[in-house]
């Protein structure tokens, strides 16, 4: 028995000496070469700061890595820091432009530990990590991302901020070798003049102004090219649906639209598009901070879904793109793990009516039913037609009272709004309005610029038998339980526009917030919705579901598909910027911002993710 193990030890020995020997597998790579680069990136950045960290052991170590060129320079030091923190993540990314940039900048680092060092080691060291960047550099082949110019002015603000801060630390780095006491302004000052070159109120003995001198100069002289080179280097815009996309798009939509409530937001503008190789099928998708992000099931036939799943799978790796997909069905998304190998958590609900069974009568109608009834007395009517049916005069009061009553200043919507009304094509759209027919009871119309018009909601297509919710919007003067009176008036009038199912709000969680609210609940699940609850303040996500819930839905689960569970934070931060949730845009001061009328507070407004809504529910008495 022995024998037979130590012979299988014996025999393995070799196998991990040819492992070791061969490297790191080539898909492991480009992340080991960026971490690699970030720490080296941080040593050279404490190397150029901080004196005593230069006279310590563990500088004495790191003077043979690349890039630190020790005592020779303070300034050298702390940009190639700086430069190394730049490019590591785009080398983890597998970016083509980082490579060719770190593959520059190896040698130069090797001629100067050699000549200034006279390092061997680091030399060694340096030409070792090139030639491991060139055995590998088809790893390195993903193309940049789409781009404008304000790349270039992001990059100057973040870049400038982030020197003014390191600058700081720059000049507060040597208490001992500073000439009386400077306050922080004139630190402040000394920083800012030295991004410029200039000198500025502080002063030092043994030399150190020149030190603190290079320093600051190097740091405004990146600041200074990097904003210059994404200036002037060629634009790649975002992707955008072509009319050419559009029309192949609405064809796949006439024949398959039917089988998914979200297909129609698929026509969104700033959304990108990919086509199976039988153009039978497309997916449609948006890249945010890195992450390929498509919305519901692809379009078209389901048998050319994979076809169109290996299309946007291909682009995503083409540019180092995380792929994800939010909101597809429980089919969208055995298709999407079965054909890429991705996974699926269930995301939440959308609630679906069966206009055949809705009623107003019954226990469980009564609130909404109360609500209609007492708005109608206060003299409130309906109206809901097909887009294509109202006059263009009609259409753009609608327009702009749309654009006016907006609850934020940020247009929210991805996955399930399509940010236009009466657009071309757009005809077999619905829309119900609501109208104060007797003025005494309510608000006075003369003061209103749009008449009697108080509220509105819009569908968008679901096949040729179904609608989908796509956006609210009411006046701040109007009473409570506008979306309630249109929603039951779109309901009610369904069957006279062939309408047999409508889509409705889509709740996040429903079923932890239904589950974890019963008798017999464990405590996972009562914490997991304790924590949901406590986010509703911000996010309005109990809300929303006891909204939809009002009506008697059928609830049907929609999945976030993702590639691994580490990419979930990033993927939801990329969802809530898409949706608008989250806005990292650069500021617009000479943007005029529209005066916006206070809303009451005794109103809960639930937003419908991926929508601009604003679903008023006050609690019937």
């Amino acid at each position: 028995m022995s024998v037979t193990v130590d012979g299988d030890k014996t025999s393995s020995v070799p196998g991990r000496v040819r492992r070791i020997l061969s490297g790191p597998p080539p898909e492991k790579v480009p992340s080991l070469i960026g971490t690699a680069c970030t720490l080296i990136g941080l040593v050279d950045i404490a190397a150029g700061v901080f004196p005593r960290f230069r006279t310590s052991r563990i500088h004495a170590l790191a003077e043979v890595l690349p890039g630190t060129l020790g005592p020779l320079s303070a300034a050298v030091s702390l940009s190639a820091g700086v430069l190394l923190l730049l490019l590591a993540h785009g080398l983890k990314r597998h970016k083509r432009r980082a490579w060719r940039a770190v593959v520059l900048l190896l040698p130069l680092g090797a001629v100067a530990q050699f000549v200034w060092r006279h390092s061997i080691l680091g030399s060694l060291l340096s030409l070792g990590l090139l030639a491991l960047l060139l055995r590998h550099r088809d790893q390195f082949a993903a193309l940049p991302d789409p781009r404008s110019r304000w790349r270039a002015l992001a990059n100057f603000v973040v870049m400038g901020a982030g020197s003014l801060a390191l600058g700081l630390v720059v000049v507060s780095a040597h208490p001992r070798r500073v000439v009386g006491d400077p306050s922080l302004t004139d630190r402040l000052e000394h920083v800012l003049l030295g991004l410029f070159g200039v000198e500025g109120p502080v002063a030092y003995t043994h030399g150190v102004d020149w030190t603190v001198g290079y320093s600051l100069g190097a740091l405004g002289m990146l600041t200074a090219l990097t904003t210059l080179y994404l200036a002037l280097r060629p634009e790649h815009p975002a992707a955008r649906l072509t009319d050419e996309d559009e029309t192949r798009l609405r064809a796949l939509l006439d024949r398959h639209g039917s089988r998914d409530s979200l297909g129609h937001f698929a026509l969104r503008h700033d959304k990108g598009v990919v086509f199976s190789p039988s153009g039978k099928a497309a997916v449609c998708y948006r890249v945010v901070s890195g992450v390929m992000l498509a919305s519901g099931d692809p379009i078209g036939d389901v048998e050319a879904w994979p076809g169109a799943i290996e299309r946007f799978m291909d682009e995503a790796r083409a540019h180092s793109w995380t792929p994800a997909v939010m909101g597809c069905s429980e089919t969208g998304g055995q298709v999407w793990t079965r054909e890429t190998g991705l996974d699926a958590l269930e995301l939440g609900d959308e609630a679906v009516i069966d206009v055949d069974a809705f009623s107003l009568s019954g226990r469980a109608m009564r609130n909404v039913r109360q609500m209609v009834k007492r708005i109608e007395r206060n003299g409130y009517t309906t109206r809901v037609r097909r887009v294509r049916d109202l006059d263009p005069a009609e259409l753009d009061l609608v327009r702009r009272a749309a654009a006016d009553w907006r609850g934020t200043d940020t247009e929210r919507g991805f996955s399930m709004a399509l940010g236009r009304i009466g657009a071309p094509g757009d005809g077999d759209a619905v829309i119900a309005t609501a109208h104060l027919a007797d003025p005494e009871n309510g608000t006075s119309t003369e003061d209103s610029p749009y008449g009697d018009l108080k509220a509105m909601i819009h569908f968008v297509p679901w096949g040729t038998d179904g609608m989908s919710l796509e956006l609210m919007r009411r006046d701040r003067t109007a009473d409570p339980g506008m979306n309630e009176l249109l929603i039951v008036a779109a309901l009610q009038a369904s069957p006279t526009l062939g309408i047999r199912r409508v889509s409705l709000n889509f709740a996040m969680f429903r079923s932890t917030l239904a589950r974890g609210e019963r008798i017999g609940a464990g405590p996972v699940l009562r914490l997991w919705r304790g924590l949901l609850l406590f986010l509703s303040r911000w996010f309005q996500i109990e809300s929303l579901y006891k909204f939809n819930a009002k009506f008697q839905p059928r609830w049907e689960p929609r999945f976030v598909v993702y590639r691994a569970g580490r990419d979930l934070p990033r993927i939801g931060l990329a969802a809530m910027q898409a949706e608008g949730f989250l806005t990292l845009s650069l500021p617009r001061p000479f943007a005029r911002r529209p005066a916006r009328t206070p809303r009451p507070c005794a109103h809960v407004i639930p937003q419908r993710t991926g929508r601009e809504h604003e679903i008023r529910t006050a609690e019937a008495a």
